[in-house]
């Protein structure tokens, strides 16, 4: 018979077990992307949504779930299948997404001065932030300006190029959407052929992808450049963070790289006919809208397959952590990176920039990308299952997008059956919310016993 006092220790050792199953941070999250998609779905199938009257279940299911998850891919054309009112309805479905649902609920609260409980601290600073509690309200406060600053100067920006093309409504209305299409990483365009016929444009050019770069940097990123930036201001040095390191360096030379690469495997191909000026902007912006923005300026399907082979590998990369975009991130890439250059140095921690990184990074970054590989490869298979229209360099490139929340497609998105949709709308909502926060959602934190089995090897390579 067991004394009533270890009973006692016994229920004690069980309890903070019972109560981490109450609540984990990630299921709110997860379950939060659910209730936008399906509330935006609702408006969608509204009769004033669009210009017809109506649209199918799946097809309003599709659009909710590309404008929450800010991917960009689309079955029906924005511009002219919906009317000012659907427009509107995905400009604020992707703002949301692109911010989190969790953010802006907990502004709201904010404002209405309601106290803000524990968990909605630990759901928001977990997506956006590693630092303390006590710099919640700032960090809320500081996304809110970031983003609302960057897509107020995107849209003046816009409206000042626009409004020699549109009356001055359209014009508005135009810039409005693209700026915050742009900064959220969404693809969303109220122009049929995105950006084609503006390919040779500097103003709009530099406009948009300064916006996507910025706002796939990451909210913590632009924090610590502005307090560099005022620090050199008032001649002081200002200390940076390892991760603001990574993803300044990673981002800076995937930009540099794939541009060059891209302008030599194009240049005799789909650049061949092209102006000096439209060769820069088309082969610049071709290779910052893969990092998770989905606008293009020029026809995918001219492109060669190793220019597709190379804006598969920046949508996977996809942008930075705590960001508005997608895909795996450049800090997962930079992790992976210094942990190759560990081993081939012959060394057993992995250091970047003179930082030792703790091995439990080292395993998130191999969790996530392996975990990233799996849900593409599967997707990728029931895809070529399932709609046999699709060519496998079609399926790899749609499948990439979707995971990675790009929306650049080659043409086979209003080709899809509804397997096919399904499955994009559950890999889009996978790549969004992110495959080791829904590993987190649906698994066990922490092991119910302490033991370990005998060690023993196997084959490696």
């Amino acid at each position: 018979m067991i004394p009533v006092s270890r009973q006692r220790r016994g229920l004690k050792r069980r309890q903070p077990i019972k109560a981490e199953r109450r609540f984990q941070p990630a299921q709110f999250l997860a379950v939060s992307f659910i209730v936008a998609i399906l509330a935006g779905t609702f408006l969608l199938l509204l009769p004033l949504s669009t210009k017809s009257g109506n649209i199918s279940l799946i097809d309003a299911l599709f659009t909710a779930t590309s404008a929450v998850c800010v991917t960009g891919l689309i079955v029906q054309d924005t511009a002219t299948y919906f009317t000012p009112f659907g427009q509107a309805v995905i400009l604020i479905l992707f703002q949301l997404g692109g911010l989190g649902i969790m953010t802006f609920s907990t502004l709201v609260l904010l404002v209405a001065g309601k106290k803000i409980s524990i968990k909605d601290r630990i759901i928001i600073q977990q997506g956006y932030h590693h630092g303390a509690p006590e710099d919640f309200k700032s960090l809320i406060k500081n996304i809110f300006f970031y983003a609302l600053t960057l897509e107020v100067v995107g849209t003046l920006s816009l409206f000042l190029r626009w409004q020699k093309d549109f009356p001055w409504q359209k014009a508005l209305s135009h810039s409005v959407f693209h700026s915050i299409s742009a900064f959220c990483n969404a693809g969303f365009s109220l122009f049929s052929s995105s950006f084609l016929s503006y390919r040779s444009d500097a103003w709009i050019n530099i406009t948009l992808f300064l916006l996507i770069i910025l706002g796939g940097m990451g909210f913590l990123v632009l924090q610590e450049m502005k307090q560099v930036f005022s620090g050199f201001l008032r001649r002081r040095k200002s200390k940076i963070s390892l991760n603001t390191k990574l993803v300044l360096t990673l981002t800076s030379f995937l930009i540099v790289f794939s541009f060059v690469l891209f302008m030599a495997i194009e240049w005799n191909n789909s650049l061949k006919m092209f102006s000096l000026k439209e060769k820069i902007f088309s082969s610049i912006f071709q290779v910052v809208t893969p990092r998770t923005a989905g606008f293009n300026t020029m026809d995918l399907n001219s492109l060669s397959f190793a220019a597709i082979l190379l804006l598969i590998m920046l949508m996977f990369i996809g942008a930075s952590s705590g960001s508005t975009g997608g895909g795996v991130k450049t800090s997962s890439i930079g992790v992976i990176l210094g942990f190759l250059k560990s081993k081939i140095t012959a060394r057993d921690s992995v250091n970047l920039f003179r930082r030792t990184l703790p091995l439990e990074s080292v395993m998130k970054a191999f969790t996530v990308i392996t975990l990233a590989i799996c849900i593409i490869f599967l997707s990728f298979f029931i895809i070529l299952l399932t709609q046999p229209v699709a060519s496998m360099k079609e399926a790899l490139f749609e499948v990439f997008s979707a995971f990675s929340t790009v929306g650049l497609s080659l043409g086979i998105t209003p080709k899809l059956n509804s397997i096919g949709k399904i499955v994009i709308i559950l890999t889009m909502y996978i790549g969004r919310i992110g495959p080791l926060t829904l590993l987190y959602a649906f698994s066990r934190r922490k092991a119910l016993g302490q033991f370990e089995y005998v060690e023993e090897t196997v084959m490696i390579g």
